[in-house]
């Protein structure tokens, strides 16, 4: 790739959910192991988010989403990736996601799902092993 420099991860909360502790702690963790974090706060569109992902020349986008609409708004931030032929922005997130959706959600292009419970250290090591490593 020739990309240098530390991992860049947006960290969004998408939608109508107003609980960010979470992605908070989450993009904390992230900049704490040597990542460039980039939080959007509450309340934003996928839209929003690629264009900040790809402005950004962000390696991964993590949404946390606890509202219920993960399905709708998972799809819409890899659909709009795909339309912007920036699919090598790798998306993982997490939140309260039904064990029943994590396999379609990652059918659709969807990286990684955590759910409740998953350490801030299982996130880092994930996105370590698999989000371009830094040179």
């Amino acid at each position: 790739m020739g990309v240098t420099g530390p991992i860049r991860v947006v960290v969004a909360k998408p939608g109508l959910d107003g609980h960010d502790r979470g992605a908070k702690v989450i993009a904390r963790a992230l900049r704490d192991a040597g990542m460039e974090v980039i939080y959007t706060g509450l309340h934003q569109t996928p839209e929003q988010i690629v264009d900040t992902a790809i402005q950004e020349d962000a390696d991964a986008i993590g949404l946390s989403i606890l509202s219920g609409a993960h399905n709708t708004l998972f799809a819409k931030v890899i659909e709009l990736l795909r339309e912007r032929e920036a699919e090598d922005i790798k998306v993982f997130g997490g939140g309260i996601i039904p064990e029943a959706d994590i396999a379609p959600l990652k059918a659709q292009g969807v990286a990684e799902i955590f759910t409740p419970g998953a350490t801030t250290t299982s996130i880092v090591e994930w996105v370590n092993a698999n989000v371009r490593q830094p040179v």
